[in-house]
């Protein structure tokens, strides 16, 4: 399933594998100066290339190499061969090689699928790519992934964000990320003179400054809470359902793998392997 919206001279892919009749965890894409910013997952490959039958992609920039941001890349790359893919140096071995690299949970695989193989070139913090009418700047912006990347034009004061800042309070996170170095990142973009926040997903937002202080100011005083408790001696089981509310669907149709319980584990840094017996179960 595709929805296709526009603002100024860029225009919106939301997408989503369609599962009985409804889109199932929407991602988003953009398309603009013919480059995309990042490409949906496997599923919707054939949607998104309808649309854009009639504007030409010269060049990909993937946020991050999760697979509901990669997953056009290789169909696309097949069809336009100068078609050039952008991503941070950690990303180029998942891309080369999806299916070894990055080995897919039962809900991954439902939801969007493996991306086929692609070719890229690294880009680096401070780069900047250029199309007809922008500059961008690369930002990395590391935490929702090792290889996460933003982009930024300063002309416009328009910032990509990925999955870095996606809106809301978060009550759980992926495992994998880290929560510190997501607070640090959105920091490090919030300085930035902005006037939109193009998100991976959700909305997007008009007054990203003030957005992204709530964000960090929301994430910096959970965390501050966590440590608290874990001072007192409460349990992370403890600390989870003190401060993280009642168990979440999302941490069902995940396995656990998506969790209320990694993002504490997150704040703490402790490794699950560490944990005492009392906290060796996800809660």
């Amino acid at each position: 399933m595709i929805k296709v919206s526009s603002y100024e001279r860029i225009t919106r892919f939301d997408l989503a594998r369609t599962l009985a009749g409804r889109g199932r965890y929407w991602t988003t894409a953009y398309l603009v100066d013919h480059m995309m910013v990042d490409t949906g997952c496997f599923f919707t490959t054939p949607e998104l290339i309808q649309q854009l039958a009639k504007q030409p992609v010269s060049k990909i920039l993937n946020t991050h190499t999760h697979e509901d941001h990669i997953g056009a890349d290789g169909v696309l790359q097949r069809q336009f061969p100068e078609l050039e893919i952008l991503a941070h140096p950690l990303a180029l071995p998942i891309l080369a090689d999806p299916v070894h690299k990055q080995p897919l949970h039962p809900y991954r695989r439902i939801y969007w699928g493996w991306p086929d193989p692609s070719l890229a070139r690294a880009v680096v913090d401070g780069e900047i790519i250029h199309t007809d009418h922008y500059n961008f700047q690369v930002i990395y912006t590391p935490g929702h992934s090792p290889d996460h990347l933003s982009l930024y034009e300063p002309q416009q004061g328009w910032l990509f964000t990925g999955d870095l800042y996606v809106g809301g309070q978060d009550r759980a996170l992926r495992d994998g990320s880290n929560i510190w170095e997501i607070i640090a990142s959105l920091k490090k973009v919030v300085l930035l003179p902005l006037t939109k926040l193009f998100p991976g997903c959700a909305r997007i937002r008009d007054n990203p400054v003030e957005e992204l202080t709530i964000k960090i100011n929301y994430l910096e005083a959970l965390g501050e809470q966590v440590l608290n408790l874990h001072s007192k001696g409460y349990s992370v089981s403890q600390i989870v359902h003190t401060l993280c509310g009642r168990p979440m669907t999302i941490e069902f149709v995940t396995l656990g793998n998506f969790s209320r319980r990694h993002l504490v584990l997150s704040y703490l840094d402790i490794p699950e392997d560490r944990l005492n017996g009392n906290d060796a179960n996800p809660t």
